[in-house]
C-alpha cells in the first residue's frame, strides 16, 4: 500500500524545521492553484535524499524499483565509507522499461529481489519506490511482505518517489521506514548506562571515525550509526540506547521525536563540525547521561584536545592570518569554514546564503558583522564583482565556480559533497587548515597570475617603441 497524501503531509508536519516555517511565510501570498516548475526537484527529489539516507548501512542490498537511469542518479555522488561490508556499493535495479509500465512491474521486481537475496545473502533488502513505479500502482509493499516470507530475509519498502517532495521530504519517508519496519526487531547482546546513537551523520569521507575515538575514550559505546558506516542489525536494536544524539541536521529529527515517543529515548541536537561544537557535543552527552565521573573525564579530555589541536594549528596560523575569502558552500560546510577561518585569524568577507534557512542567515550575520556581504544569487558575476571590489584573496566554493577564482587570478579551494577529506572532530579542523594552506601556497598560482606569452610579447614591445 502506498503511502497516502495525509500522510505525507504528516511526515512534513511532524518536523519543527525553520526553514519550513519561513518557506510558508515565504509562500503565503502565492495563489493555492500555482503548480511546480520544471525541474523544481532536479539533483534533490525525495527518491535521491531517501537513498543517500539509507545506502550508507553497508550489509543490505539496496533495489531501485524503476527505470536503470534512476539507481544511476545516485550512486557514487557521496563518498561515504564503510569499515566493513561493501554490498552497498553494487547497484540493484528492476530495470523497468515500457512494457513493465503497461502491464506492471510487480513479478519482475520479486523475483529479482529472490534472486539478489540467493547470490548475496544481504543482512536485509531495502525496496526504493519511483516516480513511474508509484505512478502505474506497483504494490511495493505487496512484493516485500512476500519475499520475506518466501526468503526469511527482511525485504522493507521505502515508499520515496522523487515527485511527493524535495529533499527533506525524502530523509523523512527514510526515517519512517526505518521507524516502522526496522527499529525495534532485534536485541543487542549487552547494554550499558553509556550506550548513545548517532543519528544524521552518513560517514561521508570517514567524518564519523574521529568522532568514535574521543567517545571511546570516555566510555560512552554508540549502539547504533543511523546510517554513516552501520549495519543492518545495530539500526534494529537502537531502541535500547540511553541517548539520541541528532548531528549537524534536522533532517532526522522526525526519527529522534519518534523514538523519543516510541521508546522515551531522550536527544539531543548537537554539531561535530567546529571546535566549540565539539567541545559543546561532548559537554552535552555527559550531562545527559548524568554521571559526575564521567563530566570530570570530559572535560579534561577537552583540555587535553584543545590544546593539541592549538600546537598544530600554530604554524598555519602565522602563514595564513588576515587572508580574505569569500564563501559559496551549502549546509554545514559553511558553518564549518566560517569557524575555522576564525580560528586561524583569516576573514570572511563575503558568503552566499545558499540551502541556509532563516535562522542561518541571521546567524550568518551576526558572525559576519556589518562589514560582511550577504551574496543572495551566488552567480559568478556577482561574486567576481565581490572579489575585485574587497581584493579577496581565496575563493572556497563547489567546483562549478572554479573559472571565477581563475578569471580574477585568486587561489581556489574546492569543497563539495563529493569530498575525500573528514572535517569532523579536532582532526576535521586541522584538516581544513592544511587545505586553506595547501590552496593558498600552491605553486600554480604564481603560474596563472603570470601574463600570458602573448601579452608578456605585447609589453615588450611596447617598451621598445617609448624608448
Amino acid at each position: 500500500m502506498n503511502p497516502t497524501p495525509g500522510k505525507i503531509n504528516d511526515s512534513l508536519s511532524d518536523s519543527n524545521s525553520e526553514d519550513a516555517r519561513q518557506q510558508q511565510i515565504r509562500h503565503k501570498k502565492k495563489s493555492s492553484t500555482e503548480l511546480p516548475q520544471p525541474g523544481t526537484t532536479q539533483g534533490s527529489c525525495a527518491f535521491d535524499s531517501a537513498m543517500i539516507t539509507l545506502v550508507p548501512i553497508t550489509d543490505v542490498a539496496h533495489v531501485v524499483h524503476g527505470p536503470s537511469g534512476c539507481a544511476a542518479s545516485i550512486w557514487g555522488s557521496y563518498s561515504s565509507l564503510s569499515s566493513g561490508s561493501m554490498l552497498y556499493k553494487i547497484r540493484f535495479t528492476s530495470d523497468i522499461d515500457e512494457n513493465d509500465i503497461i502491464f506492471g512491474g510487480a513479478k519482475k521486481l520479486y523475483k529479482g529481489i529472490l534472486e539478489l537475496e540467493r547470490r548475496y545473502k544481504p543482512a536485509a533488502v531495502f525496496v526504493y519506490s519511483t516516480c513511474i513505479t508509484a505512478l502505474i500502482g506497483d504494490d511495493i509493499e505487496g512484493v516485500c511482505k512476500d519475499a520475506t516470507e518466501k526468503t526469511g530475509i527482511p525485504t522493507i519498502p521505502v515508499h520515496c518517489p522523487g515527485f511527493i517532495g524535495n529533499q527533506n521530504l525524502g530523509n523523512r519517508v527514510a526515517a519512517e521506514a526505518m521507524l516502522s519496519h526496522v527499529i525495534g526487531t532485534a536485541e543487542p547482546d549487552t547494554t550499558t548506562p553509556y550506550d548513545i546513537n548517532l543519528i544524521g551523520e552518513y560517514n561521508i569521507a570517514g567524518a564519523i571515525w574521529n568522532v568514535l575515538p574521543l567517545l571511546e575514550k570516555l566510555g560512552i559505546r554508540v549502539l547504533a550509526k543511523i546510517t554513516g558506516n552501520a549495519v543492518y542489525k545495530e539500526v534494529c536494536y537502537a531502541h535500547r540506547a540511553k541517548l539520541n544524539v541528532l548531528l549537524s541536521s534536522k533532517a532526522l529529527i522526525n526519527m529522534a521525536k519518534g523514538m523519543e515517543k516510541q521508546y522515551s529515548i531522550p536527544y539531543i541536537e548537537e554539531s561535530i563540525y567546529g571546535v566549540e561544537q565539539i567541545n559543546q557535543c561532548l559537554r552535552s552527552i555527559a550531562a545527559k547521561l548524568a554521571n559526575p565521573d564521567l563530566h570530570e573525564r570530559t572535560e579534561k579530555l577537552i583540555v587535553e584536545e584543545t590544546a593539541a589541536l592549538e600546537e598544530k594549528l600554530a604554524v598555519y596560523i602565522t602563514r595564513l592570518q588576515g587572508k580574505r575569502i569569500i564563501l559559496s558552500t551549502g549546509s554545514f560546510k559553511s558553518w564549518l569554514i566560517i569557524f575555522t577561518a576564525k580560528k586561524l585569524g583569516m576573514e570572511v568577507i563575503a558568503i552566499t546564503t545558499k540551502n541556509n534557512t532563516e535562522e542561518d542567515r541571521t546567524r550568518i550575520k551576526s558572525l559576519l558583522g556589518q562589514d560582511g556581504i550577504i551574496l543572495e544569487q551566488n552567480s559568478s558575476e556577482e561574486i567576481l564583482q565581490i572579489i575585485n571590489e574587497n581584493q579577496a584573496d581565496m575563493l572556497i566554493a563547489d567546483k562549478c565556480h572554479q573559472d571565477t577564482s581563475l578569471t580574477a587570478k585568486i587561489p581556489f579551494l574546492d569543497i563539495n559533497q563529493e569530498r575525500n577529506h573528514p572535517y569532523a572532530g579536532y582532526m576535521g579542523i586541522l584538516e581544513i587548515a592544511r587545505e586553506l594552506y595547501a590552496a593558498f601556497y600552491n605553486p600554480v598560482w604564481e603560474q596563472v597570475c603570470q601574463p600570458a606569452p602573448w601579452e608578456a610579447g605585447e609589453v615588450g614591445n611596447s617598451q621598445q617603441e617609448d624608448i
